[in-house]
C-alpha cells in the first residue's frame, strides 16, 4: 500500500477534540457556541470524506488499516451527529435568523454525513467478509464510485466554508457518475448465470447500492447548500434542472 491509510485524526489540527469525556486541561477546547457547532459540522464532512477515501485501498488491497479507519470514522461521525443534536437547541436561541439558517443547515447535513459514514461502513464489512477476490472490472468500478464520493464530499466541505454555490452545482452533477456506474454494474449481473452458491455477484450489487445511496445523501448535502446561499429549496426541482 503506497500510502497509509488516512483517518478523521488527518484533519485540521485545530479542530474541535471528539470526546465525551471531561476536559483533561484547560487547553483542550469545549463546544461552547453556534460557531463551533458550525466546524464540527464542516469537520464531519471531512471525516465522511476521509471514509470514503479508504474504500480504495480497502477494496484493492484488502488494507486491514483501510477497514480501522472506516471504522473509527463511522464512529466519530455517529459521536459528531449526537453533539450537535444535543447542543443546538440552546445554540440556536442566542443567534438571528440568517444564523439559526445556518445551524439548522449543519444539523440536517450531519444527519446525512452520519447516514454516509453507515453505508460506507456497510461496504467495508461486505468486502471484509469476502471469502474470495472479486473480479477486477468489478473492483474497478466499486473504486471509481468511491473516488467520485470522495470528491463529491471535498466539493460539500469547500462549498459550506466558502459559500460556493458552484460547488453545489458540480456535486449534482457528479451524482450522475455514481448512479451511471451503479447502473452498469447491475446490468451486467442481473444478465449473467450465477453459479450456484457464489454471492459474489450479489455482495458487489450490495456494496454498489450502498455507494450509490451514500451520492444521494451527498446530494441531499449540495441542495442544502444551495438553500443555505439562495435562500429556497431545491428539493422539488429535477437534478438536472438543479445542475444546470
Amino acid at each position: 500500500m503506497s500510502r497509509k491509510a488516512p483517518t478523521s485524526r488527518n484533519v485540521e489540527a485545530d479542530e474541535i477534540e471528539l470526546s465525551s469525556r471531561p476536559a483533561k486541561s484547560p487547553a483542550e477546547p469545549r463546544l461552547r457556541g453556534p460557531d463551533d457547532l458550525t466546524r464540527l459540522a464542516l469537520k464531519a464532512c471531512l471525516i465522511a470524506r476521509d471514509a470514503a477515501f479508504n474504500v480504495r485501498d480497502l477494496l484493492t488491497h484488502s488494507s486491514r488499516m483501510a477497514f480501522l479507519a472506516i471504522k473509527d470514522c463511522e464512529k466519530e461521525l455517529d459521536q459528531i451527529e449526537r453533539q450537535i443534536d444535543e447542543r443546538l437547541p440552546a445554540a440556536i436561541t442566542r443567534v438571528n435568523e440568517a444564523r439559526a439558517r445556518q445551524l439548522l443547515s449543519s444539523l440536517k447535513s450531519t444527519t446525512d454525513l452520519e447516514r454516509i459514514g453507515d453505508l460506507v461502513m456497510s461496504v467495508a464489512l461486505r468486502a471484509q467478509a469476502r471469502p474470495t477476490k472479486m473480479a477486477a472490472s468489478d473492483v474497478r468500478q466499486l473504486v471509481e464510485m468511491s473516488s467520485v464520493l470522495r470528491d463529491m464530499l471535498d466539493l460539500i466541505h469547500t462549498g459550506f466554508s466558502t459559500l460556493d454555490l458552484d460547488c453545489a452545482r458540480k456535486v449534482l452533477q457528479m451524482d450522475k457518475e455514481i448512479d451511471r456506474t451503479c447502473h452498469a454494474l447491475f446490468q451486467k449481473h442481473l444478465a449473467e448465470t450465477v453459479v450456484q452458491g457464489d454471492t459474489t455477484g450479489f455482495d458487489v450489487l450490495l456494496m454498489a447500492q450502498a455507494l450509490e445511496r451514500a451520492g444521494d445523501h451527498t446530494t441531499n448535502l449540495a441542495e442544502d447548500l444551495y438553500n443555505l446561499i439562495e435562500g429556497r429549496s431545491l428539493r422539488h426541482v429535477p437534478k438536472k434542472k438543479a445542475a444546470n
